[in-house]
């Protein structure tokens, strides 16, 4: 095989709470994550030679080592001594630094499509275990669909399918430092914590309502503060009909679920006029995967 043409899917946090921050800098989540069917592109080439070379439509993205995608597949060529170039083309639709995990599911698709064209062997285990010296997202990526992540986003429990419905996703004009979130979270007495466990129950029943009804995000204390459009958008889209709307994330992105297409399409079509958004779209929930 020379060539592998795949799809990295978004997601959104159905609920995202922190428990703890570690003494190695990292923080201890629970939360449920879900693949919606906004994806980017890629494919992946052998070439002559040896060494990575990458474009992408975006021209603000790095096309170098830095590039997640591209550690991703120095990981592979390092650690399997793949006598081969392999060149990278992505085309973005998920927004960037957007709390969606665009950058992890590129990674995870490029783990995946060289284990797979350069016959590696290495099982969904395996690919987890290497993705996550990388980034905390990239296992959930990996492993797609409706998933309860806990530690630092690396143990992952598969939950039964997510209810089919409509999420409206709107980007704000801005984004959002991860780092900067976590660092000026504040975890006390205080903090209000999102019910994990209510929202697996309902997902458990197959209960979209119940799950509606537990939306939270706990980074919103932070992210929503310094940015009030946040719950601006969160109050529209409710007033256009979602059964409830949070914060993906570290943010900016904001979703709403909704059980009716036309609402969901209606409220996507006010939000295209709303100066806080920059980019909306209308999507379904997915089982991930990489399949082009």
């Amino acid at each position: 095989m020379d060539e592998i043409k795949m799809r990295a899917y978004a997601k959104v946090n159905l609920g995202l709470d922190v428990l703890r921050r570690r003494e190695d800098g990292y923080h201890d989540v629970k939360m449920v994550m879900q693949n919606i069917d906004l994806f980017d592109k890629i494919c992946i080439k052998k070439n002559a030679g040896r060494g990575i070379t990458m474009r992408t439509n975006l021209a603000f993205l790095p096309t170098d080592g830095s590039n997640l995608a591209c550690k991703a597949a120095r990981l592979l060529i390092d650690e399997f001594d793949i006598d081969s170039a392999v060149y990278i083309d992505l085309y973005k639709f998920i927004p960037v630094a957007a709390g969606m995990a665009g950058g992890s599911a590129d990674a995870a698709a490029v783990l995946y499509g060289m284990n797979k064209m350069f016959e590696l062997g290495l099982s969904l285990e395996e690919l987890m275990a290497r993705g996550v010296k990388l980034g905390a997202d990239i296992p959930y990526c990996l492993m797609g669909g409706t998933v309860l992540a806990e530690g630092i986003g690396e143990k992952l429990t598969k939950l039964k399918p997510f209810p089919d419905c409509y999420f409206v996703v709107a980007k704000p004009p801005f984004s959002v430092s991860t780092r900067f979130v976590y660092e000026n979270l504040v975890l006390d007495s205080h903090t209000k914590h999102p019910d994990i466990d209510g929202i697996l129950g309902a997902i458990e029943q197959g209960d979209i309502y119940g799950v509606a009804d537990r939306l939270e995000n706990v980074l919103e204390s932070v992210t929503a503060k310094e940015y009030p459009d946040i719950e601006g958008i969160k109050d529209r889209m409710k007033e256009c009909g979602a059964l409830n709307a949070l914060m993906s994330g570290s943010g900016p992105t904001v979703f709403g679920i909704f059980d009716d297409e036309q609402k969901a399409e209606t409220c996507n079509r006010i939000l295209r006029q709303d100066a806080r958004v920059k980019t909306s779209y209308v999507a379904r929930s997915c089982a991930g995967g990489f399949d082009n």
